[in-house]
């Protein structure tokens, strides 16, 4: 699936935002509207992507490919519940929270051990990003959910040595687009 014409307004429009600001290290998945999103942001070479395979979003399983009202009609879940069903391992076939985690997580502590005190991207769906916003809160991915994660959108997070601070959290700076 490839950025819709909207999809690509936001990118410009994130990545004009993001121009702004410097990065000392930027992480992505590979998946491709993520790719996508990016092009607008790395035009500028402020900053070089490193692609992590582990920052891909969750396997969805027999639930790849469907909308919502499908995955009611045919699973039976109401899929905007999609982060409890992860975290159950609910999914026929996809994979389950503590195999999303056991996946995220090293990434992760990875990235923030290598660039400790500077200020790091990462571009990813929303399943990875509700999963990082997990493991920095403590909380249960499924109660992530309180948070709606926006299609480029920013959350930006500063981890300090005994505390988190949220600074940003589902920013929009396309927000004001015309629809």
């Amino acid at each position: 699936m490839t950025l819709s014409a909207r999809g690509h307004e936001q990118a410009v429009i994130l990545a004009n935002w993001l121009s702004s600001r410097k990065l000392d290290a930027l992480y992505s998945s590979p998946m491709k509207r993520v790719q996508e999103t990016l092009v607008p942001f790395l035009k500028n070479g402020a900053t070089e992507q490193v692609i992590k395979n582990d920052l891909r979003e969750v396997d969805f399983g027999d639930w790849t490919g469907h909308g919502f009202e499908a995955v009611l009609e045919k699973f039976g879940a109401r899929a905007s519940d999609w982060l409890d069903h992860i975290e159950r391992g609910a999914i026929v076939n996809g994979e389950t929270g503590a195999e999303f985690r056991a996946r995220i997580e090293p990434c992760v502590r990875d990235i923030v051990q290598r660039h400790a005190g500077k200020t790091i991207g990462i571009a990813a769906h929303g399943g990875v990003i509700c999963m990082i916003l997990s493991l920095v809160t403590g909380l249960p991915l499924s109660r992530i959910s309180l948070f709606n994660i926006a299609y480029a959108s920013v959350s930006q997070v500063v981890l300090h040595p005994h505390r988190v601070e949220f600074e940003l959290v589902n920013f929009t700076p396309w927000r004001d687009l015309t629809r």
